[in-house]
């Protein structure tokens, strides 16, 4: 191997080995050097200055869960709670605070672990910030490898993204297109429940957007495929990232067409037509499904009113 090396290098001019080698320290100190905490404008690209004092929300991240402390995000320093810095990253800021993201699995000792879901509580900024962390975190674990040629990914910094060490193609988190829509029949507003779903919620119909099919058109389907009706008059209301681990909920409103409701059994345990005065219990506030449902109702009563 060292002879065949040597032959190869031996064939290079002397400006070709320079620049052969210069290329290969390029990559090993963007991408393969520990990263150090320094003045950061970009997101990701370093940190904050070179000392453990500063002030910062923490993110550790296992899986789809986020470490907490009595159920808060851990805002302090990285001394305060023993956090390497050349582990962490930063991914947002919120309330003047850098959101730094660091695995778990970098780290030693055991940590409290609590669900995305259990956090909806939190300010919708700090909710988004993160979501993405996890998103960053499921990204490291899932893409350690490339697709293209199968080398070893490393975290690019300046990109947030995963590079890989051999072909250098970059590598981004992925998001799953979903999309979520509330259906309103009059008075009366279409809400589903799912096998999943504990303490009888129900919620908005929801579902992937297919490959070659607009937005309108996943929304049409995914209502008839999953409860039998045709809808109508389709229009956007808003989105929301959706860490669970990687969707990006995009909220629509739309009125009942023509059909007969008819679940399907496969996705779904139930779904009805609901009065505003006889809801069943719905998705949790913080979710864009809860402000679809809350949006609708309050149009449904608007309309109730007498007109002058």
């Amino acid at each position: 191997m060292r002879r065949v090396a040597l032959r190869r290098y031996n064939s290079l001019s002397l400006l070709e080995f320079i620049e052969l080698n210069l290329e290969r320290y390029k990559f090993w100190y963007e991408f393969r050097l520990p990263v150090k905490w320094g003045n950061c404008k970009k997101r990701g690209r370093n940190m904050l200055k070179n000392s453990d004092t500063k002030i910062a929300y923490w993110c550790v991240v296992s899986g789809s869960e986020i470490w907490t402390i009595n159920g808060e995000l851990p805002l302090g320093s990285a001394g305060e709670y023993s956090l390497p810095l050349e582990k962490a990253v930063v991914v947002d800021s919120c309330d003047g605070y850098p959101v730094m993201w660091v695995n778990d699995a970098d780290l030693d000792g055991e940590r409290e672990m609590t669900s995305l879901r259990e956090l909806l509580h939190l300010k919708p900024e700090l909710f988004l910030a993160i979501s993405k962390a996890l998103q960053y975190g499921h990204m490291s674990q899932t893409l350690r490898f490339c697709p293209q040629c199968g080398g070893r990914n490393y975290l690019n910094h300046n990109q947030l993204a995963m590079q890989c060490s051999e072909c250098r193609t970059l590598h981004y988190p992925r998001i799953f297109p979903c999309i979520i829509v509330a259906v309103r029949n009059q008075d009366k507003i279409l809400l589903a429940q799912h096998p999943r779903h504990r303490n009888g919620m129900y919620t908005v119909i929801a579902g992937f957007l297919e490959v070659g099919e607009t937005l309108e058109q996943c929304v049409a389907r995914e209502v008839l495929e999953e409860t039998g009706i045709h809808v109508k008059n389709i229009h956007y209301f808003g989105s929301q990232p959706w860490a669970f681990p990687s969707s990006m909920m995009m909220g629509f409103v739309a009125e009942y067409d023509s059909g007969t409701i008819k679940p399907d059994y496969s996705e779904l345990s139930d779904a009805q037509w609901f009065l505003a005065s006889a809801l069943p219990p719905v998705a949790p506030e913080g979710t864009i499904a809860r402000a679809l449902i809350e949006h609708t109702l309050s149009e449904i009563e608007k309309d109730s009113l007498p007109h002058c």
